[in-house]
């Protein structure tokens, strides 16, 4: 049985936690005017939060939302900056008890994990694999349905005032993605099910966390009844390794009735299987099982950055430290696939002629 943890409020609201969430949530962001404001009077704001926790007065305030095109079209939110420091010190809390149960191949958010051990752990298995099922969830944080996630997490979970703070959050996000979620009906649906809260907001600390807690679900499906022994995940992208076609295949059926069960489904055109000498797009790159590509986009954007930063550095508006920084962080990430060529060249590229 699984084993559930109560008396988490009282250390979810003293001041050290919520000292710790500050520092946190304030993390390479104290310049920003929200953050300044709210250490200006840190000890006063942090009196009040846990005022406000305590008594279960708490009520989130308004995001800030924006929209971004890298790769993909995705709405952005981002909380006040008082809100933050709450989400960090609920998952401070929180997330322990719920790391424990992650399996090991899931690799987005998490301590120790992140895009390049995905990328390793996905080539280690295409050297031992002929065969992949590539998964791409549709619309995946629009659709986190709330009646699914909440008892997810009262699983765990016995004390009420934290899962209290946890709709309070789930209800202050349930709006932002309904815009952006386009009405799927599941069996037994009736014309209500467009009504039920669903969404995390895209940006939130919460949000990636709960994501890893919803898609747990399927993981543990995939392990342990459907025993797949090459499975890997990061966020709702995930691959499925085997010796044939066929295995794939039935292994698909199961994971869409799964994902059924969890209100989701998925990309139809990206979720299929193939051979992994074809080459495995996935985090940026393409893998293949002896080497690794980087994705052409990638080098693309990264060249109209570098040449936009090289002008800026030009006019005085960014300083060389600015300008180094910048790159060292594309090349440390494109220097985890055989890309020495590709850096030279777009490294010593002459500046395009603007008129």
């Amino acid at each position: 049985m699984a084993k559930c943890y109560s008396n988490l409020f009282s250390q979810l609201t003293s001041l050290d936690n919520l000292y710790l969430g500050f520092r946190k949530a304030s993390r390479g962001k104290r310049s920003q005017p929200g953050v300044a404001g709210f250490e200006f009077q840190l000890e006063r704001n942090l009196f009040d939060l846990q005022d406000e926790l305590q008594s279960t007065c708490y009520k989130p305030g308004e995001y800030d939302s924006f929209y971004i095109h890298d790769p993909k079209h995705r709405l952005i939110s981002a909380a006040p900056f008082r809100d933050r420091v709450v989400h960090h010190a609920l998952c401070n809390v929180i997330e322990p008890i719920f790391e424990r149960t992650f399996i090991g191949d899931s690799y987005a958010n998490r301590v120790g994990k992140g895009t390049h051990a995905a990328l390793d752990r996905a080539q280690s298995f295409a050297r031992r694999y002929p065969c992949v099922l590539q998964c791409d969830i549709r619309q995946f944080f629009p659709s986190i349905d709330h009646a699914i996630l909440n008892p997810i997490l009262a699983r765990k979970i016995s004390d009420p005032q934290v899962l209290w703070l946890c709709r309070q959050i789930l209800d202050g996000g349930a709006k932002i993605l309904r815009n952006e979620y386009e009405m799927v009906y599941f069996s037994g649906d009736d014309l209500l099910a467009i009504l039920r809260p669903r969404g995390l907001p895209i940006g939130n600390l919460t949000s990636q966390f709960w994501a890893n807690v919803y898609l747990n679900e399927l993981d543990q499906f995939i392990k342990r009844e459907l025993h797949v022994k090459a499975y890997l995940r990061y966020v709702d992208d995930f691959l499925l390794f085997a010796d044939d076609k066929r295995q794939l295949w039935d292994w698909k059926q199961a994971v869409q009735t799964k994902l059924e069960k969890l209100r989701l489904t998925l990309h139809e055109r990206s979720s299929t299987v193939y051979p992994v000498e074809n080459g495995i797009p996935f985090l940026g790159f393409r893998l293949y099982p002896s080497y690794r590509r980087l994705k052409r986009r990638n080098g693309i954007a990264f060249q109209r950055r570098f040449n936009r930063l090289r002008m800026q550095y030009g006019r005085g508006q960014i300083s060389l430290d600015q300008l180094n920084l910048s790159v060292q962080g594309w090349v440390a990430h494109a220097s985890h696939g055989n890309t020495v060529g590709l850096r030279r060249a777009l490294l010593n590229s002459p500046l395009p002629f603007v008129s």
